[in-house]
Protein backbone atom coordinates (compact mmCIF):
# COMPACT_ATOMS: atom_id res chain seq x y z
CA UNK A 1 0.00 0.00 0.00
CA UNK A 2 1.52 3.36 -1.00
CA UNK A 3 1.96 6.43 1.23
CA UNK A 4 -1.06 8.24 -0.20
CA UNK A 5 -3.38 5.31 0.58
CA UNK A 6 -2.09 5.11 4.15
CA UNK A 7 -2.81 8.78 4.69
CA UNK A 8 -6.34 8.45 3.31
CA UNK A 9 -7.07 5.63 5.77
CA UNK A 10 -5.56 7.27 8.88
CA UNK A 11 -7.16 10.71 8.49
CA UNK A 12 -10.80 9.55 8.97
CA UNK A 13 -9.74 7.23 11.81
CA UNK A 14 -8.08 10.10 13.63
CA UNK A 15 -11.10 12.30 13.00
CA UNK A 16 -13.43 9.70 14.54
CA UNK A 17 -11.12 9.32 17.55
CA UNK A 18 -11.06 13.08 18.01
CA UNK A 19 -14.88 13.30 17.98
CA UNK A 20 -15.20 10.37 20.43
CA UNK A 21 -12.67 11.88 22.83
CA UNK A 22 -14.42 15.23 22.69
CA UNK A 23 -17.80 13.63 23.28
CA UNK A 24 -16.52 11.76 26.33
CA UNK A 25 -15.34 15.05 27.78
CA UNK A 26 -18.45 17.08 27.02
CA UNK A 27 -20.95 14.29 27.77
CA UNK A 28 -19.33 12.02 30.39
CA UNK A 29 -20.71 8.60 31.08
CA UNK A 30 -23.78 8.53 33.30
CA UNK A 31 -24.76 12.09 32.47
CA UNK A 32 -28.17 12.88 31.10
CA UNK A 33 -27.19 16.23 29.68
CA UNK A 34 -24.31 17.59 27.68
CA UNK A 35 -23.07 20.19 30.13
CA UNK A 36 -19.65 20.52 31.71
CA UNK A 37 -19.40 19.48 35.33
CA UNK A 38 -22.75 17.73 35.41
CA UNK A 39 -23.08 14.99 37.94
CA UNK A 40 -21.18 17.13 40.42
CA UNK A 41 -22.08 16.24 44.00
CA UNK A 42 -22.38 18.79 46.75
CA UNK A 43 -21.72 17.84 50.33
CA UNK A 44 -24.97 16.15 51.30
CA UNK A 45 -26.98 17.52 48.40
CA UNK A 46 -27.11 16.39 44.80
CA UNK A 47 -27.40 18.75 41.90
CA UNK A 48 -29.93 17.58 39.39
CA UNK A 49 -28.49 15.19 36.85
CA UNK A 50 -30.70 16.62 34.16
CA UNK A 51 -31.26 20.17 33.13
CA UNK A 52 -33.54 21.89 35.62
CA UNK A 53 -34.42 25.54 35.52
CA UNK A 54 -31.13 26.25 33.78
CA UNK A 55 -32.88 26.61 30.46
CA UNK A 56 -32.94 29.91 28.67
CA UNK A 57 -36.72 30.04 29.22
CA UNK A 58 -36.29 30.27 32.98
CA UNK A 59 -33.53 32.86 32.81
CA UNK A 60 -35.48 34.85 30.24
CA UNK A 61 -38.36 34.95 32.71
CA UNK A 62 -35.96 36.18 35.39
CA UNK A 63 -34.72 38.96 33.15
CA UNK A 64 -38.16 39.90 31.83
CA UNK A 65 -39.65 40.68 35.25
CA UNK A 66 -36.63 42.68 36.35
CA UNK A 67 -37.21 46.41 36.84
CA UNK A 68 -34.85 48.75 35.00
CA UNK A 69 -31.45 48.81 36.65
CA UNK A 70 -31.28 51.92 38.81
CA UNK A 71 -28.51 53.27 41.02
CA UNK A 72 -28.86 51.99 44.58
CA UNK A 73 -29.92 54.45 47.25
CA UNK A 74 -27.76 52.57 49.69
CA UNK A 75 -24.02 52.09 49.72
CA UNK A 76 -23.91 48.32 49.50
CA UNK A 77 -20.47 46.74 49.36
CA UNK A 78 -19.54 43.69 47.31
CA UNK A 79 -19.57 41.73 50.56
CA UNK A 80 -23.20 42.77 51.08
CA UNK A 81 -24.13 41.59 47.59
CA UNK A 82 -22.18 38.34 47.50
CA UNK A 83 -24.19 35.56 49.10
CA UNK A 84 -22.96 31.98 49.05
CA UNK A 85 -22.63 29.71 52.04
CA UNK A 86 -20.80 26.40 52.22
CA UNK A 87 -23.83 24.65 53.68
CA UNK A 88 -22.83 21.23 55.01
CA UNK A 89 -26.01 19.23 55.37
CA UNK A 90 -24.04 16.15 56.47
CA UNK A 91 -22.24 18.05 59.23
CA UNK A 92 -23.71 20.35 61.87
CA UNK A 93 -25.07 23.26 59.81
CA UNK A 94 -28.69 24.31 60.34
CA UNK A 95 -31.01 26.48 58.24
CA UNK A 96 -33.31 28.50 60.52
CA UNK A 97 -36.47 29.91 58.95
CA UNK A 98 -37.82 33.05 60.64
CA UNK A 99 -41.47 33.00 59.61
CA UNK A 100 -43.10 36.44 59.66
CA UNK A 101 -46.89 36.34 59.43
CA UNK A 102 -48.53 36.91 56.02
CA UNK A 103 -45.34 37.12 53.98
CA UNK A 104 -45.88 33.91 52.02
CA UNK A 105 -43.92 32.02 54.65
CA UNK A 106 -46.26 29.03 54.69
CA UNK A 107 -45.73 28.45 50.96
CA UNK A 108 -41.99 28.97 51.23
CA UNK A 109 -41.84 26.71 54.29
CA UNK A 110 -43.50 23.93 52.31
CA UNK A 111 -40.96 24.41 49.53
CA UNK A 112 -38.21 23.80 52.07
CA UNK A 113 -39.56 20.44 53.22
CA UNK A 114 -41.21 19.14 50.04
CA UNK A 115 -39.54 20.74 47.05
CA UNK A 116 -35.75 20.53 47.53
CA UNK A 117 -33.87 17.78 45.72
CA UNK A 118 -31.78 16.07 48.39
CA UNK A 119 -29.80 12.90 48.82
CA UNK A 120 -32.18 12.13 51.71
CA UNK A 121 -35.45 14.04 51.16
CA UNK A 122 -37.63 15.14 54.04
CA UNK A 123 -40.12 12.48 55.08
CA UNK A 124 -43.58 14.08 54.88
CA UNK A 125 -46.42 11.75 55.81
CA UNK A 126 -50.03 12.42 54.87
CA UNK A 127 -52.06 13.90 57.70
CA UNK A 128 -49.03 15.08 59.68
CA UNK A 129 -48.16 18.76 59.95
CA UNK A 130 -44.44 18.20 60.40
CA UNK A 131 -41.92 16.46 58.18
CA UNK A 132 -38.78 14.65 59.28
CA UNK A 133 -35.80 16.41 57.68
CA UNK A 134 -32.82 14.38 58.85
CA UNK A 135 -29.26 14.62 57.64
CA UNK A 136 -28.11 11.67 55.52
CA UNK A 137 -27.36 8.82 57.89
CA UNK A 138 -28.13 10.82 61.04
CA UNK A 139 -31.09 11.19 63.37
CA UNK A 140 -30.85 14.98 63.42
CA UNK A 141 -32.59 17.78 61.56
CA UNK A 142 -30.76 20.19 59.24
CA UNK A 143 -33.80 22.51 59.11
CA UNK A 144 -35.38 24.50 61.94
CA UNK A 145 -38.82 25.56 60.77
CA UNK A 146 -42.52 25.26 61.38
CA UNK A 147 -42.85 22.24 59.09
CA UNK A 148 -39.79 20.38 60.39
CA UNK A 149 -39.25 21.08 64.09
CA UNK A 150 -42.57 22.82 64.73
CA UNK A 151 -42.89 26.00 66.79
CA UNK A 152 -40.12 24.87 69.15
CA UNK A 153 -39.25 28.45 70.15
CA UNK A 154 -42.83 29.68 70.23
CA UNK A 155 -45.48 30.54 67.67
CA UNK A 156 -43.93 32.76 64.96
CA UNK A 157 -40.82 33.37 67.03
CA UNK A 158 -38.94 36.52 66.04
CA UNK A 159 -35.20 37.23 65.65
CA UNK A 160 -34.79 38.01 69.36
CA UNK A 161 -36.41 34.72 70.36
CA UNK A 162 -34.81 32.49 67.73
CA UNK A 163 -31.22 33.63 68.22
CA UNK A 164 -31.49 32.88 71.94
CA UNK A 165 -33.58 29.73 71.68
CA UNK A 166 -32.42 27.77 68.61
CA UNK A 167 -28.87 26.95 69.79
CA UNK A 168 -30.26 25.68 73.12
CA UNK A 169 -32.94 23.55 71.45
CA UNK A 170 -30.54 22.04 68.91
CA UNK A 171 -27.88 21.25 71.51
CA UNK A 172 -30.46 19.45 73.65
CA UNK A 173 -31.01 17.02 70.79
CA UNK A 174 -27.36 16.12 70.43
CA UNK A 175 -25.08 14.67 73.10
CA UNK A 176 -21.85 15.82 71.46
CA UNK A 177 -21.65 19.61 71.35
CA UNK A 178 -20.04 20.62 68.07
CA UNK A 179 -19.75 24.15 66.77
CA UNK A 180 -22.69 24.80 64.52
CA UNK A 181 -23.35 27.27 61.76
CA UNK A 182 -26.89 28.66 61.97
CA UNK A 183 -28.03 30.12 58.65
CA UNK A 184 -31.04 32.39 59.22
CA UNK A 185 -33.47 33.00 56.37
CA UNK A 186 -36.79 34.81 56.06
CA UNK A 187 -39.39 36.22 53.68
CA UNK A 188 -40.60 39.84 53.43
CA UNK A 189 -43.60 41.40 51.75
CA UNK A 190 -44.83 44.81 50.66
CA UNK A 191 -46.00 46.40 53.96
CA UNK A 192 -49.45 47.53 52.80
CA UNK A 193 -50.27 44.15 51.24
CA UNK A 194 -48.95 42.31 54.28
CA UNK A 195 -50.95 44.51 56.68
CA UNK A 196 -54.19 43.99 54.74
CA UNK A 197 -53.56 40.25 54.59
CA UNK A 198 -53.10 40.13 58.37
CA UNK A 199 -56.29 42.13 58.88
CA UNK A 200 -58.25 39.70 56.70
CA UNK A 201 -56.70 36.77 58.57
CA UNK A 202 -57.59 38.20 61.98
CA UNK A 203 -61.05 39.08 60.69
CA UNK A 204 -61.55 35.36 60.03
CA UNK A 205 -60.64 34.50 63.64
CA UNK A 206 -56.82 34.17 63.79
CA UNK A 207 -55.16 35.52 66.94
CA UNK A 208 -51.60 34.13 67.43
CA UNK A 209 -52.29 34.82 71.12
CA UNK A 210 -50.15 31.86 72.15
CA UNK A 211 -47.01 33.60 70.84
CA UNK A 212 -44.49 33.99 73.67
CA UNK A 213 -42.74 37.24 72.63
CA UNK A 214 -39.83 36.28 74.85
CA UNK A 215 -37.21 38.97 75.38
CA UNK A 216 -34.51 39.15 78.02
CA UNK A 217 -35.84 36.00 79.59
CA UNK A 218 -39.51 36.91 79.95
CA UNK A 219 -42.74 37.60 78.08
CA UNK A 220 -44.26 41.12 78.12
CA UNK A 221 -46.75 42.06 80.81
CA UNK A 222 -50.35 42.95 80.04
CA UNK A 223 -49.50 46.62 80.59
CA UNK A 224 -46.58 46.42 78.16
CA UNK A 225 -48.58 44.60 75.49
CA UNK A 226 -52.34 45.10 75.94
CA UNK A 227 -54.68 43.13 73.69
CA UNK A 228 -56.79 44.89 71.07
CA UNK A 229 -59.96 42.89 71.75
CA UNK A 230 -61.93 41.23 74.49
CA UNK A 231 -63.00 37.64 74.23
CA UNK A 232 -61.36 34.79 72.38
CA UNK A 233 -60.67 36.53 69.08
CA UNK A 234 -61.25 39.59 66.92
CA UNK A 235 -63.63 37.90 64.53
CA UNK A 236 -65.31 40.30 62.10
CA UNK A 237 -63.07 43.28 62.93
CA UNK A 238 -63.36 46.15 60.45
CA UNK A 239 -60.30 47.71 58.88
CA UNK A 240 -60.92 50.93 60.78
CA UNK A 241 -61.07 49.10 64.12
CA UNK A 242 -57.94 47.17 63.18
CA UNK A 243 -56.05 50.39 62.44
CA UNK A 244 -57.31 52.18 65.55
CA UNK A 245 -55.68 49.83 68.09
CA UNK A 246 -52.35 51.44 69.14
CA UNK A 247 -50.92 48.17 70.50
CA UNK A 248 -51.72 46.18 67.35
CA UNK A 249 -48.69 44.00 66.64
CA UNK A 250 -49.52 44.16 62.92
CA UNK A 251 -48.06 47.68 62.91
CA UNK A 252 -44.43 47.53 61.73
CA UNK A 253 -44.44 43.78 62.35
CA UNK A 254 -41.55 43.08 59.97
CA UNK A 255 -39.19 45.55 61.67
CA UNK A 256 -40.08 44.33 65.14
CA UNK A 257 -39.63 40.68 64.23
CA UNK A 258 -36.23 41.27 62.62
CA UNK A 259 -34.77 43.67 65.20
CA UNK A 260 -32.92 42.88 68.41
CA UNK A 261 -35.58 43.96 70.91
CA UNK A 262 -33.10 43.81 73.78
CA UNK A 263 -31.59 47.04 72.43
CA UNK A 264 -34.78 48.97 73.21
CA UNK A 265 -35.89 47.41 76.49
CA UNK A 266 -38.04 44.77 74.80
CA UNK A 267 -41.73 45.73 75.03
CA UNK A 268 -41.25 48.39 77.69
CA UNK A 269 -42.14 51.56 75.77
CA UNK A 270 -41.08 53.74 78.72
CA UNK A 271 -37.41 52.72 78.50
CA UNK A 272 -36.68 55.49 75.93
CA UNK A 273 -38.48 58.05 73.80
CA UNK A 274 -40.36 56.86 70.72
CA UNK A 275 -38.09 58.53 68.18
CA UNK A 276 -34.93 56.95 69.59
CA UNK A 277 -36.64 53.58 69.93
CA UNK A 278 -37.81 53.58 66.31
CA UNK A 279 -34.39 54.64 65.04
CA UNK A 280 -32.69 51.78 66.89
CA UNK A 281 -35.32 49.23 65.83
CA UNK A 282 -35.09 50.12 62.15
CA UNK A 283 -31.29 50.12 62.15
CA UNK A 284 -31.17 46.77 63.93
CA UNK A 285 -33.71 45.20 61.57
CA UNK A 286 -31.80 46.41 58.49
CA UNK A 287 -28.51 45.14 59.84
CA UNK A 288 -29.88 41.74 60.84
CA UNK A 289 -31.62 41.33 57.48
CA UNK A 290 -28.46 42.25 55.56
CA UNK A 291 -26.41 39.73 57.53
CA UNK A 292 -28.85 36.86 57.14
CA UNK A 293 -27.71 34.07 54.85
CA UNK A 294 -30.75 34.66 52.65
CA UNK A 295 -34.09 36.40 52.43
CA UNK A 296 -36.71 36.44 49.70
CA UNK A 297 -39.51 38.78 48.66
CA UNK A 298 -43.07 37.59 48.15
CA UNK A 299 -43.40 39.82 45.10
CA UNK A 300 -40.42 38.15 43.35
CA UNK A 301 -40.96 34.38 43.57
CA UNK A 302 -38.66 33.32 40.70
CA UNK A 303 -35.83 35.55 41.89
CA UNK A 304 -36.34 34.24 45.42
CA UNK A 305 -35.98 30.68 44.13
CA UNK A 306 -32.92 31.58 42.06
CA UNK A 307 -31.09 33.36 44.90
CA UNK A 308 -31.82 30.58 47.40
CA UNK A 309 -30.48 27.97 44.99
CA UNK A 310 -27.34 29.99 44.32
CA UNK A 311 -26.81 30.78 48.01
CA UNK A 312 -27.07 27.24 49.35
CA UNK A 313 -26.15 25.24 46.22
CA UNK A 314 -29.45 23.39 46.54
CA UNK A 315 -32.02 22.88 43.80
CA UNK A 316 -35.79 22.93 43.94
CA UNK A 317 -37.72 20.23 42.13
CA UNK A 318 -40.52 22.45 40.86
CA UNK A 319 -40.41 26.11 39.94
CA UNK A 320 -41.96 28.72 42.22
CA UNK A 321 -45.13 30.37 40.94
CA UNK A 322 -46.09 34.02 41.29
CA UNK A 323 -49.65 34.48 42.59
CA UNK A 324 -50.74 38.09 42.51
CA UNK A 325 -54.46 37.51 43.10
CA UNK A 326 -54.61 37.55 46.91
CA UNK A 327 -57.15 38.65 49.50
CA UNK A 328 -55.09 41.76 50.10
CA UNK A 329 -55.00 42.58 46.40
CA UNK A 330 -58.79 42.39 46.24
CA UNK A 331 -59.33 44.98 48.97
CA UNK A 332 -60.62 48.24 47.48
CA UNK A 333 -58.66 51.00 49.22
CA UNK A 334 -59.11 54.73 49.06
CA UNK A 335 -55.94 56.78 48.81
CA UNK A 336 -56.55 58.16 52.30
CA UNK A 337 -56.76 54.66 53.83
CA UNK A 338 -53.64 53.55 51.98
CA UNK A 339 -51.76 56.55 53.37
CA UNK A 340 -53.02 55.72 56.86
CA UNK A 341 -51.72 52.15 56.58
CA UNK A 342 -48.35 53.43 55.33
CA UNK A 343 -48.15 55.82 58.29
CA UNK A 344 -48.93 53.03 60.74
CA UNK A 345 -46.20 50.94 59.09
CA UNK A 346 -43.70 53.64 58.24
CA UNK A 347 -40.81 51.63 59.71
CA UNK A 348 -41.79 48.62 57.62
CA UNK A 349 -42.06 50.85 54.55
CA UNK A 350 -38.46 51.99 55.05
CA UNK A 351 -37.28 48.45 55.75
CA UNK A 352 -38.97 47.11 52.63
CA UNK A 353 -37.47 49.83 50.46
CA UNK A 354 -34.05 48.85 51.80
CA UNK A 355 -34.76 45.12 51.44
CA UNK A 356 -36.05 45.41 47.88
CA UNK A 357 -33.05 47.48 46.81
CA UNK A 358 -30.59 45.01 48.34
CA UNK A 359 -32.50 42.01 46.99
CA UNK A 360 -32.48 43.28 43.40
CA UNK A 361 -28.85 44.36 43.66
CA UNK A 362 -27.96 40.86 44.87
CA UNK A 363 -29.89 39.32 42.03
CA UNK A 364 -28.15 41.44 39.41
CA UNK A 365 -24.75 40.81 40.99
CA UNK A 366 -25.35 37.05 41.15
CA UNK A 367 -26.56 36.92 37.54
CA UNK A 368 -23.48 38.83 36.39
CA UNK A 369 -21.27 36.38 38.27
CA UNK A 370 -23.10 33.48 36.66
CA UNK A 371 -22.65 35.00 33.19
CA UNK A 372 -18.93 35.37 33.90
CA UNK A 373 -18.70 31.73 35.00
CA UNK A 374 -20.50 30.61 31.84
CA UNK A 375 -18.19 32.68 29.64
CA UNK A 376 -15.20 31.15 31.40
CA UNK A 377 -16.56 27.64 30.79
CA UNK A 378 -17.08 28.40 27.10
CA UNK A 379 -13.56 29.81 26.91
CA UNK A 380 -12.17 26.66 28.51
CA UNK A 381 -14.20 24.54 26.10
CA UNK A 382 -12.80 26.42 23.10
CA UNK A 383 -9.27 26.13 24.50
CA UNK A 384 -9.67 22.39 24.97
CA UNK A 385 -11.02 21.93 21.44
CA UNK A 386 -8.16 24.00 20.04
CA UNK A 387 -5.64 21.84 21.89
CA UNK A 388 -7.28 18.71 20.51
CA UNK A 389 -7.10 20.03 16.97
CA UNK A 390 -3.43 20.83 17.44
CA UNK A 391 -2.76 17.37 18.87
CA UNK A 392 -4.65 15.85 15.97
CA UNK A 393 -2.52 17.73 13.45
CA UNK A 394 0.64 16.77 15.30
CA UNK A 395 -0.34 13.11 15.25
CA UNK A 396 -0.97 12.99 11.48
CA UNK A 397 1.51 10.75 9.51
CA UNK A 398 4.78 12.59 8.90
CA UNK A 399 7.32 11.91 6.17
CA UNK A 400 10.51 10.65 7.72
CA UNK A 401 13.74 10.81 5.71
CA UNK A 402 15.20 7.36 5.85
CA UNK A 403 18.74 6.39 5.04
CA UNK A 404 20.04 3.94 2.60
CA UNK A 405 17.67 4.31 -0.31
CA UNK A 406 14.82 3.48 1.87
CA UNK A 407 11.33 4.51 1.21
CA UNK A 408 9.17 6.58 3.50
CA UNK A 409 7.86 5.29 6.83
CA UNK A 410 4.72 6.43 8.60
CA UNK A 411 4.87 7.67 12.21
CA UNK A 412 2.47 6.03 14.66
CA UNK A 413 0.24 7.84 17.18
CA UNK A 414 1.68 8.13 20.67
CA UNK A 415 -1.60 7.91 22.66
CA UNK A 416 -4.45 5.49 22.21
CA UNK A 417 -8.15 6.21 22.70
CA UNK A 418 -8.34 4.67 26.17
CA UNK A 419 -5.61 6.88 27.56
CA UNK A 420 -7.35 9.97 26.18
CA UNK A 421 -10.65 9.06 27.85
CA UNK A 422 -8.86 8.42 31.16
CA UNK A 423 -7.09 11.74 30.85
CA UNK A 424 -10.31 13.72 30.49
Amino acid sequence: MDEKSNKLILVPILAVLFVMIGYQYICPAGSNSCHFNTGEKLRGASLLSTQYRTTEDFYTELEDDSPPKLPSKFNFTERDLQRHVDFNIKGDDVIVFLHIQKTGGTTFGRHLVRNIRLEQPCDCKSGQKKCTCHRPGKDESWLFSRFSTGWSCGLHADWTELTNCVPVIMDKKKAQKNKRNFYYITMLRDPVSRYLSEWKHVQRGATWKTSLHMCDGRSPTQDELPTCYSGDDWLGVTLTEFMDCPSNLANNRQVRMLADLSLVGCYNLLSMNESERNHILLGSAMNNLKNMAFYGLTEFQRKTQYLFERTFSLRFISAFTQINSTRAANVDLSEAVRRRIEELNYLDVQLYEYAKDLFLQRFQYTRQRQHQEERLKRREERRWLREQREQSRDSLPKRQVGGGGGGDELATTTEDYTSQVARW
